[in-house]
């Protein structure tokens, strides 16, 4: 006869896992990690090694063992990447600044019950999942608002991207109606509400929304190749010219009389456009799913 007062049996993955279990997942994660850290440390490798290790190696060196920075100080000495880094940091954080704030108040605007046309405004800002703009029509656009050749022309087309819009919307629409309807009886405006209310609660929303804007023109390039010239061109797209093309450096490019070895200059171009952003992720990282899943997330 069956006990009443039992328990119900605990599903599988409820359950205490085993040792061969254990031993399974940290084999597992070892594996992903050694998959994931190989190609980069390869790159960093090989943009340290010298010319006759890269000769005697085939041109990829994973641990070199005589290590120099030749690479990185030509790059660093001026330049064309030089030039193209600087303008990927102010392309990177004016526009994540321009977007943040337009995101903040847009889906701050449209939070509000009762105001005016923000149904509207949600309805056009889910429209654009189905129906995105095509190259032509906005690069018809952009030169009728006289964008074409200018850093504007990286920063104004993709100010804004809906679905953060929508995820600090929903956000902004979680915070308890009791913490606003306080601050108004005390004669805070909405601009105020916002500024000390709300956004002091939402850190970890706006963290990882920010990321994402962060690295999305950090690593755009496209919008380069069809608005900008070459002089105004950004990191990415030296990277891409470089790498993606195959294309020589020469020692005339960079302003310098001796060239490095191509691939450690590649390799080291690659490591400048990447480091920035492998260093930034570990400390957000630990508001992606608090942020994500609470913005997204009713209740």
């Amino acid at each position: 006869m069956r006990n009443p007062f039992a328990l119900p049996p605990m599903p599988p993955w409820m359950e205490k896992p085993t040792v061969l279990g254990r031993l399974t997942k940290g084999l597992a994660l070892v594996i992903i990690c050694v998959l994931v850290l190989y190609p980069f440390v390869l790159a960093v490798g090989t943009s340290l090694a010298g010319a006759d290790e890269l000769r005697e190696a085939g041109g990829w060196v994973l641990v070199p063992s005589q290590p120099t920075l030749e690479a990185y100080q030509v790059l660093l000495s001026g330049g064309v990447v030089t030039k193209a880094a600087v303008v990927t940091v102010g392309v990177t954080v004016i526009g994540t600044a321009l977007s943040m704030l337009a995101t903040i108040m847009l889906a701050y605007g449209t939070s509000r019950p009762g105001a005016f046309g923000s149904r509207w405004i949600v309805l056009m800002m889910l429209g654009t999942f189905l129906f995105a703009p095509g190259i032509i029509p906005s690069f018809l656009m952009v030169k009728q608002l006289g964008l074409l050749d200018t850093y504007a022309a990286l920063v104004l087309p993709v100010l804004l991207n809906a679905f953060n819009v929508i995820v600090v919307r929903q956000f902004f629409m979680n915070v308890p109606g009791e913490l606003l309807d306080a601050a108004r009886m005390d004669g805070a405006t909405d601009l105020t509400i916002l500024r000390k209310v709300i956004l002091p609660l939402s850190k970890a929303v706006l963290a990882v929304v920010g990321l994402f804007y962060a690295v999305s023109y950090w690593n755009a390039f496209f919008n380069a190749m069809l608005y900008v010239q070459p002089d105004k061109y950004p990191l990415q797209m030296i990277l891409r010219s470089y790498i993606i093309d195959a294309g020589e450096m020469n020692a005339g490019d960079l302003g310098i009389a001796h060239l490095p070895p191509g691939q450690a200059i590649k390799m080291a171009v690659l490591v400048c456009a990447v480091a920035p952003i492998v260093c930034v992720y570990p400390f957000l990282q630990k508001y992606f799913v608090k942020g994500v899943l609470t913005g997204a997330i009713k209740g």
